[in-house]
């Protein structure tokens, strides 16, 4: 027998968004133009992606130039199932950008009732409302299974809670024997540990690993993100994505990335640097830092809204929430220019 799910604070109707800055992260004109008088160069630190981008290879002229090939594509996909170490039984497919396949989900599984665990990342909200979806939102994880689509960010997105991926392979394999499915966003992993991601551990049926490409290798507008789940749902995926979904030289760019895996291994260590470096300068800052991930740090404060106003005067753009209004996320600086503002304006 289901349990009924345990809801805890979440925006429960489809409010306009009344102001851009505390839903999303990385706008930078809308800043600009709000606070006129800010210094430049602004700095953004809103959106969590890697400051220190992958070193872009060449790319050959025939990827402008041609429609991607359906073999291009599969060794890409090659390349990601070996690099998040996904077992051959499974299967992947890449689209443009994870975010493309959070929009694209609700029409391709249909769902009556959707919870997500715990305040994160609001597309995935955004996305099953719209398809007419009641959602939820549930502070144990052992409540989704009550839902048709579970949803967890792991690492959450913007605190950073880690959920074992014993924890989750044990309510996927139960939501796939209901018919059911877990939705795992795993956008921020690769900054993480070995171990963190469900991906190689991944059931049959029950379960869809999402993975960013952008975020972790700092090439964001290259627009690649990538699905992993059983064979069957990844063809409908596949399917609902159509032809060329993938560019030729996001396909390039991301088979070389993905099969680097010292260049991931050495900046695993020096995003943990830099991060343990941004913790000591806020405080210095008078704020405590109270999770995050090496790609972010997240900040309960009192005055979260006066903290925000602080940064944004001073040209730095940092991530405030509509519906937490007491969090802040800080992205890293860049190593060059981003540290030397900080000091400069805040000493």
């Amino acid at each position: 027998m289901k349990s009924a799910p345990v809801t805890i604070q979440a925006p429960k109707d489809n409010r306009p968004v009344s102001d851009p800055l505390q839903f999303h992260g990385g706008n930078l004109a809308i800043a600009r133009a709000r606070y006129p008088d800010a210094p430049d160069p602004w700095i953004d630190l809103s959106t969590g992606i890697n400051p220190f981008s992958y070193p872009i290879p060449d790319v050959s002229a025939a990827s402008w130039a041609r429609l991607p090939e359906e073999f291009a594509v599969s060794q890409l996909e090659n390349a990601a199932a070996e690099a998040y170490a996904v077992r051959r039984e499974r299967a992947v497919v890449a689209a443009p950008g994870s975010q493309a396949l959070i929009e694209l989900l609700p029409r391709v599984f249909s769902a009556r009732r959707v919870g997500i665990f715990g305040f994160t990342y609001a597309e995935h909200e955004r996305v099953w409302r719209d398809a007419g979806c009641v959602v939820e939102t549930v502070d144990r994880l052992s409540a989704l299974e009550a839902y048709d689509i579970g949803i967890v960010v792991n690492p959450n997105n913007p605190d950073g809670r880690l959920v074992p991926t014993t924890e989750l392979l044990v309510l996927a394999e139960a939501m796939g024997r209901l018919g059911s499915r877990l939705i795992v966003d795993e956008a921020f992993v690769d900054v993480l540990f070995e171990g963190a991601s469900l991906a190689p551990y991944l059931p049959e049926k029950g379960a869809i690993v999402l993975r960013s490409f952008g975020k972790t290798y700092g090439l964001a507008g290259l627009r690649l993100g990538f699905a992993i789940a059983g064979r069957e749902d990844v063809a409908r995926l596949r399917d609902a994505l159509g032809l060329w979904a993938i560019s030729g030289p996001a396909i390039e760019i991301g088979m070389t990335a993905l099969r680097d895996h010292e260049w991931l291994k050495m900046t695993r260590e020096r995003l943990i640097d830099k991060a343990a470096r941004l913790d000591l300068w806020l405080h210095k800052q008078g704020l405590t830092v109270k999770g995050g991930t090496p790609l972010y740090r997240f900040v309960v404060t009192d005055d979260a809204r006066r903290q925000f106003e602080r940064f944004a005067k001073a040209g730095v753009l940092v991530r405030a929430f509509r519906d937490q209004p007491h969090w802040l996320r800080i992205g890293l600086p860049a190593e060059r220019d981003g540290w030397d503002v900080l000091h400069s304006r805040f000493g």
